[in-house]
């Protein structure tokens, strides 16, 4: 580690006061800049795809319900266990179906794990930033408030449900073979595996032939 020590002051920079004249320098340049302060609400920030806003469970346009299948992935990734699924199974085929799903929002840190692991595109945080309430409780979304949310994002950012991939569901660079069937969604070329540096190991760039090393989508 490099130690850097503030140069000792000349008697120049005592008599004239140059410390405070650079400081006095920078709030006037500051003053005449532009500003860049936002002036919320009336000017809203771009949200772009793949923010991690509010969270919501897509709706199955066939069933009404939600998509998921309880195959508790999100549950186990989860690194603040604030997703709660309780399910039953049925004897004769094995399947599992859903009898309670549930969000503390108040522990989850946005990672985004449970969107990337889900194998359905089930749960999913939306690009929603503006939900406040007075209550905790208000911040516990079951399934029912869960696909409530689901149907606000679809409104409000009037995205197709059957057409919309989130960067999670549909991680950029990876070859759709490995990916589970309810995931091969349609997506732009820039999100072909072809077009990208990202994986594990050494990748070659087919235009310079140059090799990098990457760790990771």
């Amino acid at each position: 580690m490099i130690i850097q020590y503030k140069k000792k002051r000349g008697w120049l920079g005592t008599v004239f006061l140059v410390e405070i004249l650079k400081g006095m320098g920078l709030t006037l340049r500051r003053m005449l800049s532009r500003s860049v302060t936002r002036q919320y609400p009336e000017e809203r920030p771009e949200i772009r795809i793949g923010f991690r806003g509010q969270h919501a469970l897509a709706r199955d346009p066939v069933t009404g319900g939600s998509r998921c299948v309880a195959c508790m992935r999100c549950a186990v990734v989860c690194p603040s266990r604030c997703i709660h699924i309780e399910y039953k199974k049925d004897e004769q085929t094995g399947v599992r179906e859903v009898q309670s799903y549930a969000i503390e929002a108040l522990r989850c840190i946005y990672c985004g794990y449970c969107e990337e692991v889900c194998p359905v595109n089930a749960v999913i945080l939306t690009e929603v930033y503006e939900y406040a309430a007075y209550k905790r409780d208000a911040f516990y979304f079951d399934e029912e408030q869960l696909l409530k949310n689901w149907d606000r994002f679809i409104e409000e950012s009037r995205y197709d449900p059957t057409k919309y991939v989130n960067p999670f569901w549909r991680p950029r660079g990876i070859d759709e073979r490995t990916l589970a069937g309810p995931r091969r969604r349609s997506v732009p070329d820039d999100w072909k595996m072809e077009n990208q540096w990202v994986g594990t190991g050494m990748t070659k760039s087919r235009k310079t032939g140059a090799r990098c090393d990457v760790g990771g989508h």
